[in-house]
């Protein structure tokens, strides 16, 4: 731990971070990883303060892809029970959109499966975004559409989109054991066309995919090569009927210490906890805070998330705030200084103030279990 902290303090003067460092975070034994996260997350403090930015997908498009990414519950040949649509129309998108914005989103993630859009398919999109930023004039867009062609990450951009997600999912080294119908060159390649149309380069990876520690830190040194701005850590939700049927690689705390390696290799980038963060960070979600600085609020593509209440609620109880918010509706209690001056006021305005931020701390009266014909909670 003192090799990492030194490493740390080396970064924050303006260093990086080598592949032995990423895998030296990756190995460190499990009763390190609190002081890991705590020596890491100076980073996080350094560039990105208290604040969590909030995401919302919208999934245009559900299923019917072409593409055999062998993870992916809409992909080609996927017998997985999820839902599957055809294209929402706009006016469907903007409602779905003003519920996560509604819900403290400041960025939109506009998602179609499919190997990649059709000119008639940005079109559409775009329209979309018109529709979407004429009502919310400040809302940042990202669009997540597959593999695009020459011009279409300009013509997403004039119509407002703000940033451009393909992510590269894993390795190199590892990419065709995952996918055979695109190759690794084409996603970056998309990347790169998103980033010379000045749209943000917003790329990542999802972890649990039978990969090794040196292809998790061959991955992370890709992302940061090639610029992404804002970097997803996806972990592997293994659905019924996909390839990946009853893979469980993860634990709590090997998902830790890959987002405590994102952080040291990328100090700087967007870190954002996104699918399966429930699932496989568990109770470790909030120690995970500390490292990442952006999430997911709700649902993901095809699975659902926690409660949007309880996303908030574990920004808000570990002191963090999120990024966006008006003063004056920020979350109660952020901080233990706020919490101090609140209790002051008396119980009662404290527990009013936390019912006006959705949020109860009146105890739920048992009514299952003993002196009851209901199962006990056990």
């Amino acid at each position: 731990m003192s090799l990492i902290d030194h490493r740390v303090t080396e970064i924050l003067a303006g260093g990086s971070a080598t592949p032995e460092d990423a895998l030296a975070v990756l190995r460190a034994p499990d009763d390190e990883v609190l002081a890991l996260t705590a020596s890491i997350s100076r980073l996080r403090r350094e560039h990105f303060g208290n604040t969590v930015k909030v995401n919302y997908l919208v999934n245009l498009k559900s299923g019917l892809c072409p593409e055999d990414c062998h993870y992916c519950s809409q992909a080609l040949g996927s017998d997985a029970d999820i839902l599957k649509y055809k294209w929402l129309k706009t006016e469907e998108a903007v409602s779905q959109a003003s519920a996560g914005l509604a819900g403290g989103a400041t960025r939109v993630c506009l998602v179609s499966s499919g190997r990649g859009p059709t000119n008639r398919d940005v079109d559409r999109v775009s329209n979309m975004v018109t529709a979407l930023k004429d009502e919310h004039p400040d809302v940042e867009v990202c669009a997540c559409l597959g593999l695009l062609k020459d011009g279409q990450a300009e013509k997403l951009r004039e119509a407002g989109v703000d940033a451009y997600n393909h992510n590269i999912n894993t390795a190199e080294s590892h990419h065709d054991s995952i996918v055979t119908t695109h190759s690794y060159a084409d996603r970056v390649n998309t990347v790169e066309q998103a980033k010379s149309a000045g749209l943000s380069p917003c790329s990542g990876l999802i972890a649990g995919l039978g990969e090794s520690d040196e292809q998790l830190v061959e991955a992370l040194f890709a992302l940061r090569d090639i610029g992404s701005d804002s970097i997803p850590v996806n972990f592997l939700m293994p659905f019924d009927g996909t390839p990946f049927e009853g893979t469980w690689e993860l634990t709590p705390m090997r998902c830790v210490k890959i987002l405590a390696m994102a952080r040291i290799v990328c100090p700087d980038r967007e870190i954002r906890i996104a699918g399966g963060r429930e699932m496989h960070l568990r109770s470790l979600q909030a120690q995970a805070l500390h490292l990442a600085n952006s999430i997911f609020l709700g649902d993901y593509l095809t699975s659902e998330g926690q409660a949007a209440e309880e996303d908030l609620a574990l920004i808000r109880d570990n002191g963090f705030v999120v990024l966006g918010a008006d003063s004056g509706s920020s979350d109660v209690l952020s901080s233990s200084a706020r919490h101090e001056r609140d209790v002051s006021k008396g119980s009662g305005e404290v527990r009013a103030a936390y019912r006006d931020q959705g949020v109860s701390h009146d105890p739920v009266a048992r009514r299952r279990g003993a002196g009851t014909e209901l199962q006990p909670n056990a």
